[in-house]
């Protein structure tokens, strides 16, 4: 007799407890191995005073069971409260997030009925760090953080899915263009993976250009890797251009544990109704199930639930009247699953997985190059809501001494001394950027004096950043001019 699997499951909020229900009746019927531990999660802690969403006792059961099924939960808005999905998903190490989007025409209204792909988006780093800060009245900021391991990890599990599941074709999404350095690093480091899967087909797009031929041409994709803010926009707009985000299961995997959900929300409009569609969590649920190998039980599901749409028999979020011929609720959905499992379907291709589930981890191998970091500079971020730039600037020059010297002042990224505009738009946020002086060789205690001038002179700083070069390449951004 089979083990039963640990694992954590979550009933959530608004649908979440009906299409949970749904879900693992299907799961039980069809003979899935689980041994299930529940915990509570979502709004109810929330309203408790518990920002985290999460209790303590829950993160035991997680932690030791290393699977998670998650159904929808209600994230309240404002007053402190942390997005639950990215308090697990970096707490666990959940570095991969993986959202198939195929397109069931014509069961499943579609103006691409071919799309068949599937995107690997970042899931730790990013603008969803979550370090963000209010530095002054009028100016807030969102740390982007990219790393070379965090970058190598994705693109490396990118590559390994389309290997193991037959795709051709991995394509990268960045915005290097603009963002040369963090999404730069992005690319860079996609190509560089790209060598060692020779038999993958590549290539990359420009997130803005990506997204639009996404909507247009779907045909064209196979595999997208991309980073966190880009893959979560995108995956919503695959799913939309598929037929429906009703229809999204995606995986979160990491080195020690997955969490496994439906990629809609907990839709509270329609809670209590049984008219909620149960297929994104279902789908969730059978990748789970190819997660931990129970790969029969998985495909007997999968090939069960499209049976069940190419019979027609559909929840009203996908009716209608040209390809369905009957209506049914949340649980009545699961019960036309449960009744055809164990038949194939008969126009989609039957699913089989084989060996996914034998994936090696993703381990991080770098480049064995350790560059040598020299410290040339310091940007100083100050507030002040009074001077021009060109005041501001003879003030400061006064903190000037022998080893550094001030040589630029921008505001929002464009500079404004010594060589601005009258017409550009200033907030109370500048950076004064200091550069050593020629032949001169800068230490930390040569900042923390020019911090000091910096301050005796009532200069309010706010921020600072160190400009370093590598293997005496600049490690940042040059203002214009420069």
């Amino acid at each position: 007799m089979t083990t039963a699997t640990p694992i954590t499951v979550a009933y959530g909020d608004g649908i979440g407890p009906e299409i949970m229900t749904a879900t693992l009746k299907i799961l039980t019927a069809a003979g899935a191995q689980l041994a299930i531990e529940k915990i509570e999660i979502g709004k109810h802690l929330y309203e408790k005073g518990v920002l985290s969403g999460i209790e303590d006792s829950s993160w035991e059961s997680l932690t030791r069971t290393k699977v998670f099924l998650k159904a929808p939960i209600t994230t309240p808005q404002g007053g402190g409260v942390k997005s639950l999905n990215v308090t697990i998903r970096k707490t666990l190490g959940l570095y991969a997030n993986v959202r198939p989007c195929i397109a069931f025409s014509p069961y499943v209204k579609t103006s691409h009925p071919l799309m068949n792909l599937t995107i690997v988006r970042e899931n730790e780093e990013d603008l969803y760090a979550g370090i963000e800060y209010r530095q002054t009245p009028q100016v807030y900021q969102c740390l982007k953080l990219i790393s070379e391991p965090g970058s190598e990890k994705i693109v490396r599990y990118a590559f390994e899915y389309a290997r193991l599941n037959n795709r051709k074709k991995v394509s990268c999404f960045s915005k290097d263009n603009i963002m040369k350095m963090t999404d730069g690093l992005f690319h860079k480091t996609f190509d560089r993976i790209a060598k060692e899967y020779p038999e993958i087909q590549t290539d990359h797009y420009i997130v803005d250009i990506g997204s639009a031929r996404l909507a247009t041409k779907p045909e064209l994709f196979d595999v997208i890797v991309t980073e966190n803010l880009y893959g979560d926009i995108i995956s919503d707009i695959a799913a939309e251009v598929a037929g429906s985000v009703g229809l999204g299961g995606s995986s979160n995997i990491g080195d020690h544990c997955a969490m496994f959900e439906a990629i809609h929300g907990s839709a509270p409009d329609i809670a209590g109704k049984d008219i909620a569609n149960p297929s994104g969590l279902l789908l969730g649920a059978i990748m789970m199930l190819v997660h931990i190998c129970q790969t029969e039980v998985a495909a007997k599901i999968h090939n069960a639930w499209l049976r069940t749409l190419e019979e027609g028999i559909h929840t009203a979020d996908i009716y209608s009247p040209d390809h369905s011929k009957e209506k049914v609720g949340t649980q009545g959905f699961a019960d036309a699953v449960i009744k055809n499992l164990g038949k194939l379907p008969q126009r989609f291709h039957v699913v089989t997985y084989n060996d996914f589930c034998s994936m090696a981890p993703i381990k991080y191998i770098g480049t064995g190059h350790k560059a040598v970091r020299e410290l040339v500079g310091y940007d100083f971020y100050l507030y002040d809501a009074t001077l021009t730039a060109n005041q501001l600037a003879e003030k400061v020059q006064q903190a000037n001494n022998d080893k550094l010297k001030l040589t630029m002042i921008s505001n929002r990224g464009a500079e404004l001394w010594p060589n601005g505009k009258p017409e550009t738009f200033c907030t109370d946020h500048w950076r004064c950027r200091f550069y050593q002086q020629a032949g001169k060789k800068l230490t930390q205690h040569d900042i923390l004096e020019l911090f000091q001038r910096l301050i005796d002179l009532k200069l309010d700083c706010i921020k600072s950043e160190g400009l370093y070069t590598f293997d005496g390449e600049a490690g940042f951004i040059k203002g214009t001019g420069e």
